[in-house]
């Protein structure tokens, strides 16, 4: 194929084929007509000179790694008519920035969501049938869960309402979501995934309900706009690294039944200056779990036969 080669799909295809355009690496444009319904699996896949891909909107499924590996990609737009996105479908697509996702389909798309397995960097830009930029989401009542890496870096959203019939909270699912400033999470969830709420720097309150039991590593690092937390007693683990650099952070409250605290879980809260414990037995500690500041300088209200083991970790400060 010569360089710089543009492909016009004849009008009255019905489908792109599995592996139709599969290392075409010198296809630099492609018209998809109207008439397209479904998009093959790995269609596109390699197809490095791509920049742009206008998806139309009789398209309704996107096959698995359709757009797999097309390094050259940097924005994309979802139309209204998609309601299924293969499994990294947009992976590895390195200078993917932007992509627009019409938000009435955001919760149709199959397990493995288009979101999943993105470039860090692309930022996800939701809009609504007028072509507006939402700002605050309502999940879906029905969604049992908020998956993996889902919002990851819709910096534009303010705030999210999560549906009761959510039980569990992914993997970075709301990472880098600078703009959000508050989260609900219903009693229904019973986890909070790794970097769940990572790099929310917004994020000013997070209400952690009775119903959660783990809390996984980075979670809700970086929330440099959080200034309280309360850990509920259902909780039994909080993550390595679970609050680190949490610079706002002025005071912690930690259930009676958790029996794993991680690695450097406060560690870097600069301003965290009270901790109240309500632990009643011995249980796995790190020495870095919290800063200097806070064990040189913060108040630590601490049950009498726990005291000993917080006594010798601060002395090793």
């Amino acid at each position: 194929m010569p360089d710089n080669t543009s492909i016009d799909i004849k009008e009255g295809t019905f489908e792109i084929s599995g592996y139709a355009f599969r290392d075409c690496g010198a296809l630099s444009s492609v018209t998809i007509p109207s008439s397209v319904k479904n998009i093959g699996y790995y269609a596109f896949q390699n197809c490095n000179s791509l920049t742009d891909v206008n998806i139309p909107n009789s398209v309704t499924s996107i096959g698995e790694g359709a757009f797999f590996e097309c390094s050259g990609l940097m924005s994309v737009t979802i139309p209204s008519s998609v309601t299924s996105i293969g499994y990294r479908a947009f992976d590895d697509c390195n200078s993917l920035t932007r992509i627009t996702v019409l938000v009435t389909n955001y919760f149709t798309f199959s397990d493995k969501n288009v979101l999943s397995y993105l470039p860090y960097r692309a930022f996800i830009i939701l809009i609504d049938e007028n072509g507006n930029e939402i700002k605050k989401f309502i999940i879906p009542e029905g969604v049992t869960t908020v998956g993996e890496r889902v919002f990851q870096n819709c910096s534009g959203l303010t705030s999210v309402t999560i549906p009761t019939s959510v039980t569990s909270i992914g993997s970075s699912a709301f990472e880098g979501c600078s703009g959000l400033m508050s989260v609900t999470i219903p009693n229904s969830v019973t986890s909070i995934g790794d970097y769940a709420f990572d790099n929310c720097s917004g994020l000013m309150s997070v209400t952690i309900p009775n119903s959660v039991t783990s809390i996984g590593d980075y979670a809700f690092d970086n929330c440099s706009g959080l200034r309280s937390v309360t850990i509920p007693n259902s909780v039994a683990s909080i993550g390595n690294r679970a609050f680190q650099n949490c610079s706002g952070l002025t005071s912690v409250t930690i259930g009676n039944f958790v029996t794993s605290i991680g690695n450097q879980a406060f560690y870097d809260c600069s301003s965290l200056m009270e901790v109240k414990s309500y632990i009643e037995s011995p249980f796995n500690l790190s020495k870095d779990m919290f800063s200097n500041e806070t064990w040189r300088q913060g108040t630590l209200y601490i049950f009498p036969y726990v005291l000993d083991i917080w006594s010798k970790l601060s002395r090793k400060r």
